[in-house]
């Protein structure tokens, strides 16, 4: 299975491990070496402590030099939506790394194999073994690849406002001008209403209600960024 791994890493990353017994490690369970007492065999735990830290820091310096105007808070919150074990998961599915996991029988059977704990813990310990193997350079260009398009696809959008999202989209290729008016405003007291659309140098783009002014500013902001997304696909 390490052997397939490898050749997996290689043809779909261009990733090619010096050590496969750090790899091994990496993709290893404690109960598969449970049940391999006679190979001596080393599990995950201790590399996945490492790939915890070099990804909080990689994410951390990436965020933090994209959203210069994005204050400690919302860094914090936008980090934390990227580094949870919900993320972990997704990123280590879409990498196929569940189909490669040493597992005793026992966890086999109990679907452990499909479970987000273990999938977050491997995506750590993979990140973890490609530091120690081949270092931090490695580790950054899997990453930009990985993760750190997410961003642009809107996983992390609930963790930074919409307005936020839109202005970075919008800012990637240079400043352009980018203006929210309010349309018109009604309902009642207890239940106002507000229109406002979002437009791109002289451009409507995007149009949002909301109870609020600034409601319905963050709406528009999403129905912008959606239809952005869609016209990019």
């Amino acid at each position: 299975m390490i052997t397939e791994l490898s050749e997996y890493l290689s043809s779909e990353f261009g990733i090619q491990f010096k050590n496969f017994d750090l790899l091994a490690e990496a993709f290893t369970q404690a109960s598969y070496v449970n049940e391999h007492p006679k190979e001596h065999l080393k599990f995950y735990e201790r590399i996945e402590f490492l790939g915890d830290a070099v990804l909080q820091l990689y994410v951390s310096e990436y965020i933090y030099q994209r959203y210069p105007e994005l204050p400690q808070g919302k860094l914090t919150r936008l980090r934390a939506a990227m580094v949870q074990e919900k993320s972990f998961a997704a990123f280590a599915r879409e990498c196929h790394f569940d189909q490669y996991i040493r597992l005793g029988k026992g966890e086999e059977m109990a679907g452990a194999r499909n479970r987000d704990s273990l999938l977050c813990d491997i995506f750590e310990s993979f990140i973890g073994a490609l530091y120690l193997d081949q270092g931090r350079d490695a580790v950054k260009k899997f990453i930009a690849r990985v993760i750190f398009p997410k961003l642009d696809l809107g996983w992390f959008d609930h963790a930074v406002d919409s307005k936020t999202s839109l202005q970075e989209f919008l800012q990637r290729d240079g400043d352009v001008d980018i203006e929210y008016h309010l349309l018109s405003e009604g309902g009642t007291e207890n239940a106002p209403e507000f229109t406002v659309n979002v437009s791109m140098d002289g451009q409507v783009i995007g149009e949002g209600t909301g109870s609020s002014k600034k409601h319905a500013e963050m709406a528009a902001a999403q129905a912008a960024l959606k239809k952005l997304r869609q016209d990019k696909q």
